[in-house]
């Protein structure tokens, strides 16, 4: 049946993209996708008969209508969306109005680049006696945070902390975090996880804004703040040879 497939189609890097997706994107018949975000490497590999078209350009009633007269002319859409499609993809808003319209539709999970970026830098983001919280947020800009995640509320739990679509506003993030963050923290700025020109940066919360000024960073950026961006840290008691589980019966100490 013809649909639109909603995809992840990850943080950049083409190898990074799921089985999958890669089946449907060698076979497609239709690719919407999400403009500069998403690197056109990934399609690659699709049919030379496959139509291609970027959504940067097109507002919600625009991409809504190509996908949907599309899947009426009996074609598959596949509406590629950089990293996962559940976080900060907006296809809550793309699925009503195709439900609206009765057009089914399914959703491929994708490599989110917070991942990636935690790959990168070869770090667990719930490092035992760290941190075992991760908390994924953003500042306030256009789109609005609700009051009750300002980012002062979510610094004060200390967890793992990673802030998409918030380098604009890295003395905010700053000035926020410093309420419950000491200045040595650590931080980690992750500049196009997945792409060729990726980059890491590190240092410490109290020279942030430094370090993102000094690197010419402004936009494309994950941030990444808490301990477990140390290299030490306890051993988790899942591989403690005294640790008895349904698998394997612990061994006296």
């Amino acid at each position: 049946m013809s649909q639109v497939i909603f995809i992840g189609a990850g943080p950049g890097d083409p190898e990074l993209l799921t089985v999958k997706a890669y089946e449907k994107i060698k076979n497609a018949q239709v690719i919407l996708y999400a403009g500069s975000l998403v690197n056109p490497e990934v399609f690659r590999h699709c049919p030379e008969s496959a139509e291609i078209e970027s959504s940067a350009s097109m507002d919600l009633e625009e991409m809504t209508d190509y996908m949907i007269q599309r899947v009426k002319e009996g074609k598959e859409v596949l509406r590629l969306h950089t990293g996962d499609p559940s976080l900060y993809g907006a296809i809550a808003e793309q699925i009503r109005k195709l439900e609206a319209s009765g057009i089914p539709y399914e959703v491929i999970p994708g490599i989110s680049s917070f991942l990636a970026g935690a790959a990168a830098m070869k770090k667990e983001l719930t490092l035992p006696g760290k941190s075992q919280t991760v908390i994924i947020s953003r500042m306030a800009g256009r789109t609005p945070v609700p009051e009750k995640e300002n980012l002062k509320s979510l610094a004060a739990h200390q967890a793992s902390l990673i802030l998409f679509l918030s380098a604009a506003q890295v003395q905010q993030v700053q000035q926020d975090c410093l309420t419950a963050y000491s200045p040595e923290t650590p931080v980690a700025i992750a500049y196009r996880v997945g792409w060729p020109d990726q980059r890491i940066i590190r240092g410490r919360l109290q020279s942030l804004p430094e370090l993102m000024e000094n690197a010419g960073i402004r936009k494309t950026a994950l941030i990444y703040i808490g301990d477990f961006l140390k290299a030490e840290g306890d051993d988790s008691l899942l591989y403690d040879a005294a640790f008895t589980h349904e698998y394997r019966e612990g061994k006296n100490s």
